[in-house]
């Protein structure tokens, strides 16, 4: 059984309780919600995790000022974007006694509020429901998985509908 340890940032809530109030995601999507989906997506992809006892992962939960100012910086695009992946495994891990007795960090997710509620108006689907799609995508990344062309990217998006499923969400990618 696969242990997960999320730390759930919700920034935009914090700094704007009405408007997250609002968005309608704040009620659905407690910590408590967001921790059983990564616990079931881990046990999905746990061919793709390297041993550990368990894995520890930070979700941040933003606005478009905030992803904007961290993807100029990390990813010299002074725009907002709806989700952006910071793996902490980028090599491979040399396996030692003391480093397999942690939790291994895998990393973070950042997820604009702001985007993805637009993304969800466009897509015509609920905000809850945009938001577990692009944590699953940078959950993805996280563990490896990229896109630099459209059959990667494809094999990427019928991940992430198998993911969403698993959780009780359909997502049709061929619309």
């Amino acid at each position: 059984m696969v242990q997960v340890e999320l730390d759930v940032q919700d920034y935009f809530c914090e700094s704007f309780p009405q408007a997250a109030q609002a968005a309608g995601y704040v009620d659905s999507l407690t910590p408590a919600t967001w921790e059983d989906w990564f616990h079931r997506w881990l046990e999905m992809l746990e061919s793709y995790l390297p041993p550990a006892p368990s894995y520890e992962i930070c979700l941040r939960l933003t606005d478009d000022a905030e992803i904007q100012a961290i993807n100029a910086q990390y990813r010299q695009q002074n725009k907002p974007t709806d989700v952006l992946a910071f793996a902490a495994l980028e090599v491979d891990l040399p396996e030692n006694p003391e480093m397999m007795a942690q939790p291994l960090y895998l990393g973070d997710i950042v997820v604009s509020i702001n985007t993805a509620q637009r993304q969800a108006n466009q897509q015509e689907h609920s905000l809850s429901t945009e938001l577990a799609w692009l944590t699953a995508h940078g959950l993805l990344h996280l563990l490896g998985w990229d896109h630099p062309d459209e059959e990667t990217l494809m094999a990427m998006l019928k991940q992430q509908v198998l993911l969403l499923d698993a959780i009780g969400i359909n997502i049709n990618i061929h619309h």
